[in-house]
């Protein structure tokens, strides 16, 4: 991987971003280009951040004050949303992993992973837009056993027709637009409001959660890691 991985890392404990940002410094192509201790910071920062320096990844720790994790993470989200983040946390609980996948979190990382873990799931964010363990598929399938849960996860959801289907399972397979609307043989402006439509009927955010609606429906098969 020749292209430099820009991440940015979050945590209102400094010695974890140090110990963080000491970990990654020895893959060449992953670059720790600026650390906060809190949301304001971090929302501070890419506001004067230019489109060149933008960060690919943000790594953010769930329990943080004034502004926790997940409030910065929704502020994130709508702002800019193609921001890939992975969550920090030591509460590594199926509820918090349910509630972050909503969000369209790209990965799940407990404080105490291993280093070759750390290092996989960046590549594998950046790469493919999310990264799952055995570990996070066996707590979601859990998570989402019964009806009740399931809805709650996607709470606006609603039948998708056999076109927006198509349309799902292909950018499960990391599709653009117009290559979309040619395997298809539609409009690249009809695959957009397709896309829109079926984000609008499952209440997800972004592609990373459309893809993740698609594995828990079974349309498209989870990239896990084993």
């Amino acid at each position: 991987m020749s292209e430099k991985i820009k991440i940015i890392l979050v945590d209102d404990e400094q010695l974890i971003l140090e110990g963080i940002k000491m970990l990654l410094s020895a893959k060449e192509n992953i670059s720790v280009d600026f650390m906060a201790t809190g949301g304001a910071e971090t929302l501070s920062h890419l506001e004067n951040t230019t489109s060149d320096n933008f960060p690919d990844i943000a790594m953010i720790d769930v329990q943080m004050q004034p502004m926790d994790g997940f409030e910065l993470v929704e502020i994130l989200k709508k702002r800019y949303p193609e921001l890939k983040i992975i969550i920090l946390s030591s509460h590594y609980k199926s509820s918090v992993l349910g509630y972050m996948v909503k969000l369209g979190v790209s990965a799940f990382l407990p404080k105490n992973s291993s280093k070759a873990i750390f290092i996989e799931a960046i590549e594998a964010v950046y790469k493919n837009g999310m990264y799952f363990t055995k570990e996070d598929h066996q707590m979601l399938s859990t998570y989402l056993n019964s009806p009740a849960r399931k809805k709650s996860l996607f709470e606006n959801e609603e039948t998708l027709t056999a076109r927006e289907i198509d349309v799902v399972k292909l950018i499960c397979k990391e599709k653009t637009n117009q290559e979309i609307a040619e395997i298809l043989f539609l409009s690249p402006r009809t695959v957009e409001s397709h896309r829109q439509r079926i984000l609008d009927k499952i209440g997800a955010r972004n592609t990373v959660g459309i893809v993740i609606y698609a594995v828990i429906n079974d349309i498209h098969p989870v990239p896990i890691k084993l």
